[in-house]
């Protein structure tokens, strides 16, 4: 019984390893956009990306920051902002966010 215990616990907690924010999980593929701010600000001709990478549930490198992104494509005004969220069996994960504006 401690062996299909300790067995169970360990599945769990690989199971619960290499998430990434979404509002719709799938469990073996993950690949979701969604809305995250909208300014007044009008028109949006730029478009920056910055992302984050994770491995494994155990690593996770990155700068998926709103202003690394600005300032990847020379936006000094921010239209609005999306992010976009992938998942691959929870082994690779990819966040993205994308920043609109002037």
């Amino acid at each position: 019984m401690k062996k299909f215990l300790a067995s169970a616990f360990f599945a769990a907690a690989l199971l619960g390893t290499g998430c990434v924010k979404s509002p719709v999980v799938g469990g073996i593929y993950t690949d979701v956009k969604d809305g995250l701010a909208v300014t007044g600000n009008a028109g949006s001709s730029k478009v920056g990306t910055a992302e984050v990478k994770g491995y494994v549930g155990v690593v996770a490198m990155g700068d998926a920051s709103i202003q690394t992104a600005a300032r990847e494509a020379g936006i000094t005004r921010i239209h609005h902002v999306d992010y976009q969220s992938k998942s691959y069996v929870g082994v690779y994960t990819i966040y993205t966010i994308i920043v609109y504006g002037d």
